[in-house]
């Protein structure tokens, strides 16, 4: 395939680009930047590919089309077993990551603080790493999930298959999703799920309503349904509405980024306490990314499909920083908070 040569070739000379496939398609897209300028979205009224942080208070980045090769192919691939490893978790990591847990769960229970969500990075050692192969391994294994490989030479080199929405947006029409609650998945999407993640999960579908109720019109919630992605399952809720004829694209991000799915509720609060206890800082993990004002010629419509980055890893030399959490109310148990990462974590490391 064309695409997969010029991955190669522009991770090679150090040149910027993005390769992603949308969840449950047949085919894989690019964008392979003609130059190595950094830059930033105003106002999301461009037309490209965006990558943002966790932090709203920063710019995210943009891929701008006119600026760009933009190829899309249909992808062919042989068939790939996730094989199920057995991944040693490191003590001193386990006993951070409880602890801040437990302290995050006394302040939620002190003021009024409805869930915060705490997460950690694992640094993983690797050896003869294939962009291109691991790349593969993500797209054969999580074809429910936006799969993508991003790089520039002045960020780094970001990979990640994440099974949440942020949202989808044709003209004014846009989709959205609450996403919360995980266990493994063992032959079946029939489980029982307990009142701790159902709770959690109507925490971020009401928070979703609650900041569209006020830009959007016709606005739907479906019903909550359990969705498998790879090894995991979650709760999720579809939401759809109309914006309003005054609200933008920059209005619904900035209404739906950072959710409570990867933040906490209320927002800001939540935000402060991650920005000032988590023993690393997120950068673009639990950001956003995707299309933004890509016109359709065939429909003479124009649309933008944004992702939460999780499930994802930033690869530096022969390092790859692997980035987990979880969702804490004051009902979490820190032990359990712990296993749950380590099973997320795992989905990254078998593609190593």
């Amino acid at each position: 395939m064309k695409i997969f040569k010029k991955i190669t070739t522009f991770y090679q000379e150090d040149r910027p680009f993005v390769v992603y496939r949308k969840p449950n398609s047949e085919y894989v897209s690019g964008l392979f930047m003609k130059n190595d300028t950094l830059l930033f979205t105003n106002d999301f009224s461009e037309s490209g590919f965006v990558f943002a942080p966790f932090d709203s208070e920063q710019k995210a980045i943009l891929f701008p089309l006119e600026n760009s090769e933009f190829i899309t192919e249909k992808l062919f691939l042989d068939a790939f077993i996730d094989q199920e490893k057995t991944f040693f978790a490191d003590e001193a990591a386990k006993e951070n990551h409880i602890k801040l847990v437990d302290k995050t769960i006394k302040e939620i229970k002190k003021n009024d603080l409805k869930k915060v969500v705490v997460s950690r990075t694992e640094q993983l050692e690797i050896t003869d790493f294939s962009l291109l192969a691991v790349y593969q391994k993500l797209l054969q294994n999580y074809t429910n999930a936006f799969v993508y490989v991003w790089f520039h030479p002045k960020v780094g080199l970001w990979l990640g298959a994440t099974p949440e929405t942020l949202l989808e947006i044709e003209n004014s029409v846009f989709t959205t999703m609450s996403l919360a609650g995980t266990q493994l998945y063992k032959d079946t999407v029939d489980v029982v799920w307990k009142s701790k993640e159902l709770n959690e999960q109507q925490l971020v579908t009401d928070f979703i309503e609650n900041q569209l109720s006020g830009i959007s019109s016709q606005l739907k919630i479906d019903k909550t349904e359990t969705a498998r992605a790879g090894s995991l399952l979650h709760l999720k809720t579809k939401v759809t509405g109309v914006l309003n004829q005054k609200s933008t694209l920059k209005t619904l991000v900035s209404a739906l980024h950072p959710t409570p799915a990867v933040c906490g509720m209320p927002r800001e609060k939540a935000k402060k306490f991650i920005l000032e206890n988590e023993y690393y800082k997120r950068s673009f993990y639990t950001g956003f990314l995707g299309e933004i004002n890509i016109k359709s010629l065939k429909f003479k419509t124009q649309s933008s499909s944004l992702f939460v980055n999780l499930r994802c890893m930033n690869i530096n030399k022969n390092n790859a920083s692997i980035f987990i959490g979880g969702g804490i109310t004051k009902d979490s148990n820190a032990a359990k908070e712990w296993e749950e990462t380590v099973s997320k974590s795992n989905v990254m490391k078998r593609v190593l």
